[in-house]
């Protein structure tokens, strides 16, 4: 496949989460029933991420997500979304054990150059948890 003249040297699933992500925030009003929220930012190469989660009864239900970001951190976070309600949702506790690895094999693989990108969707998923940690008491 050819993409702008080079080669696409990522796997066919992550090509897919690029050019059409899961769970992406298209408009504000979208939130307002979430009850976590996480911003990180990666200085290495410039990206940013937000996250909002909504959780019922110590279970993630529902995952929007915004960023600025490279295909690889956008493929990543869009399956990190599906990772974490698919099946009706994930637990608190199994979501917090989510690596980049995982999601990385489960997108058939990134280029090594961009593995650092995988876990930028990891780190806005703990950032919200801990927002809605410590919004709950918990």
């Amino acid at each position: 496949m050819k993409f702008e003249g080079q080669d696409w040297f990522y796997s066919k699933k992550v090509k897919e989460h690029f050019l059409k992500p899961k769970n992406v925030l298209k408009n504000k009003s979208e939130i307002k029933n979430y009850n976590g929220y996480g911003k990180v930012g990666n200085m290495k190469c410039g990206d940013i991420m937000e996250m909002w989660i909504k959780i019922e009864k110590g279970i993630i239900k529902k995952c929007k997500w915004k960023t600025w970001g490279c295909a690889s951190a956008i493929a990543s976070t869009s399956m990190l979304s599906i990772i974490i309600t698919e099946k009706g949702g994930m637990k608190i506790n199994d979501a917090l054990k989510i690596t980049g690895k995982e999601i990385t094999k489960r997108l058939g693989g990134l280029p090594q150059i961009k593995i650092h990108c995988s876990v930028l969707g990891d780190e806005a998923l703990k950032e919200a948890i801990k927002d809605y940690e410590s919004k709950n008491n918990l």
